[in-house]
């Protein structure tokens, strides 16, 4: 496809109606059964959407889904650059076939001290939810987020989390690949007021 933008023609290939954007996050899910059993699953699709609340798109077969339908709750860590053979095992063995997965995995769990569910260990940031709703035709899953829980090991001096430290991986759903959370490009709520101050035939310049 050519289209013509000023100064010349830019090319551009249509891939169809997919799934496909960046970023895309590398959610680990995890819940009890109604043993107390821990269970995770790895996802692409979900992301936060309001201020206390995170949705997530999650078919219904997932044994994850089964047991946050009983239990009621989940934790959803952030998948990190140093465990992501662990974190890709999730996503591609199911808890349906493989019951002890989680520890098959490697992964150790501590039971949230918010809501009836595990915390991984290993993976330093998570939040803990509460189950708000599901619709098991469309998988869209809503959660109340109860409590953001970040190690200490991940934090600056500040108490802030360092992103470095961290080290969250992405997926690349174009290349079927993750990717690590690159370096700070700019400063969020501040770094368009410089655009936003130029005068009008500035601002038409730029575009």
């Amino acid at each position: 496809m050519k289209t013509y933008k000023q100064g010349g023609y830019i090319m551009r290939k249509n891939f169809g109606a997919k799934p496909l954007s960046y970023p895309q996050p590398v959610l680990i899910v995890a819940a009890y059964d109604e043993n107390g059993m821990p269970n995770a699953m790895n996802a692409a699709w979900g992301g936060i959407s309001d201020s206390e609340e995170i949705s997530m798109c999650l078919s219904s077969g997932h044994k994850t889904v089964k047991d946050i339908l009983k239990t009621g709750a989940f934790t959803v860590s952030m998948a990190d650059t140093a465990h992501v053979a662990e974190c890709d095992y999730l996503g591609i063995v199911s808890g349906n076939r493989v019951p002890d997965k989680l520890a098959k995995s490697g992964f150790h769990t501590t039971k949230s001290a918010f809501v009836n569910a595990p915390l991984i260990d290993e993976l330093p940031i998570a939040l803990e939810c509460r189950l708000k709703d599901y619709n098991p035709e469309t998988g869209m899953m809503r959660g109340e987020i109860v409590n953001v829980s970040v190690d200490e090991r991940v934090l600056d001096k500040n108490g802030n989390v360092d992103p470095a430290k961290a080290a969250p991986i992405t997926f690349d759903p174009f290349n079927n690949t993750y990717l690590k959370l690159g370096e700070k490009v700019g400063n969020a709520f501040s770094d368009g007021k410089r655009i936003k101050l130029l005068p009008r035939q500035e601002l038409t310049s730029i575009s």
